[in-house]
């Protein structure tokens, strides 16, 4: 498991050099959002680690800039009943008992509340600071316990899976981080234009093949 001092290291340095590093290759679907979800007062948001997120109270599990809860969401320190909407991007493959997670914003999220989750199904390993697993859709329903399913779908399709696995693989025939990190900006900066692809791919059902992220919207019974 990797040592979490040399995450925090790893995630400083890439914030400083934040101004080199390409666009990602994804595209994510606009069909996401479509989901009549407003913010209340209190929202919460588990896993945009040092990312400003706006109108929510930021959880990560290491306490990097920008993060106003640093916890384990295995077992989140509010109360019941308390926030109008979760977000939980990206977060489940690296815990080692997701369905606790869930079960925990079912617990805060208020009635009425909805819970927007965000998980890989064809993506390269990537811990933090552990990962453990992959999700469907199908999967992900599984979890839902007595949240009701409002939506589904594709976050990011089969062109991402290609691009993010071009990049990965082009980075192991290095033999240090630093050609490791000059690999990521060059064949980067080349390859994200086909991102757009995706604005066509994931219109097929076939999409989910060769799917990037899934995810899910959960409402809280009233």
């Amino acid at each position: 498991m990797p040592d979490p001092s040399q995450m925090l290291l790893q995630y400083s340095l890439r914030q400083r050099f934040r101004w080199l590093l390409p666009p990602a290759p994804v595209w994510h679907n606009p069909d996401e959002w479509k989901v009549d979800s407003p913010l209340g007062r209190w929202n919460l948001y588990i896993g945009s680690a040092g990312s400003h997120a706006p109108g929510y109270v930021n959880l990560d599990l290491f306490p990097l800039k920008n993060v106003d809860v640093a916890a384990n969401a295995e077992l989140l320190p509010f109360l019941d009943n308390q926030f109008t909407r979760v977000e939980c991007d990206a977060v489940l493959e690296h815990a080692e008992f997701p369905d606790k997670i869930i079960r925990e914003i079912e617990r805060v999220l208020k009635p009425g509340g909805y819970a927007h989750i965000v998980v890989p199904f064809c993506h390269p390993y990537h811990a933090y600071p552990a990962d453990f697993r992959r999700y469907t859709p199908e999967g992900l329903r599984q979890l839902a316990g007595a949240l009701e399913v409002a939506a589904e779908g594709w976050r990011t399709g089969p062109t991402a899976t290609l691009l993010v696995t071009i990049l990965e693989y082009a980075k192991l025939w290095m033999p240090t981080r630093p050609l490791r990190g000059a690999v990521h900006i060059v064949l980067g900066w080349c390859l994200f234009p086909l991102r757009y692809l995706d604005a066509i791919l994931l219109r097929s059902p076939n999409s989910r093949i060769l799917g990037n992220h899934c995810y899910i919207w959960l409402r809280k019974p009233a």
